[in-house]
């Protein structure tokens, strides 16, 4: 009987590393390529349609960037916590409702917000749910 509840454990940990890892790739990922290195028109197109000088606009994805490779690593550095889950979740409903609102025909494309949003929370609904079967 320990030993099942041993394995279950093990089992959990490595899914919940597993969680954190991708959630921080797919953050990080998401600061560097589309907003520091490229500067994706897309990314450009939402600012501007919300009425966003060009200056202004460079620098806040710039800082949109860095803002996500952070929240990225805090996936690997806070793996127990729940908050980072949370902010997660209402982070990605938060910018799909953005863009949806911003201009919905984005929705309709073969890559789009939709799904890396809901795949994104998803992942961390479940990392929700590891997380309180681990606590005692």
């Amino acid at each position: 009987m320990q030993n099942n509840h041993l394995e279950t454990t093990t089992t959990i940990r490595k899914a919940l590393l597993t969680i954190n890892i991708t959630l921080a790739i797919l953050w990080i990922y998401q600061g560097i390529i589309p907003k520091l290195l490229y500067r994706a028109l897309d990314e450009q197109r939402l600012w501007q349609l919300n009425g966003i000088d060009e200056i202004t606009m460079l620098i806040l994805i710039q800082i949109a960037g860095y803002i996500e490779i952070i929240f990225g690593a805090f996936f690997l550095i806070f793996r127990q916590s729940k908050l980072i889950h949370y902010l997660n979740i209402f982070g990605m409903f938060g910018l799909a409702m953005m863009v949806f609102f911003t201009d919905s025909s984005y929705f309709s494309q073969a890559f789009n917000p939709f799904v890396m949003n809901v795949a994104m929370a998803v992942l961390s609904i479940v990392a929700l749910q590891f997380l309180s079967e681990k606590s005692p």
